[in-house]
């Protein structure tokens, strides 16, 4: 946790592709479904895993809830 996730959620954000999210500070929840668990919060650092993870997941069929683009072309991150 990088920073608060109301302070995430409200901060002047940008949008990046998810392959350069990694070591930026997610402004958005992001739960893969299944299993449905938030994969990252707003206020956390996208790490290697998780932008594998989420990546794996979308090739794979999973269903993206909550992200501001579903198709997790590109995440919602801290500016």
């Amino acid at each position: 946790m990088r920073m608060l996730p109301r302070d995430a959620f409200f901060a002047d954000t940008e949008h990046v592709p998810l392959a350069k999210a990694t070591g930026r500070v997610s402004a958005e929840m992001i739960s893969p479904y299944p299993p449905g668990v938030p994969a990252i919060a707003p206020g956390e650092v996208f790490t290697d895993a998780v932008v594998d993870y989420l990546g794996s997941g979308v090739r794979t069929g999973m269903f993206i809830y909550d992200a501001a683009d579903p198709d997790l072309d590109t995440v919602r991150v801290v500016a």
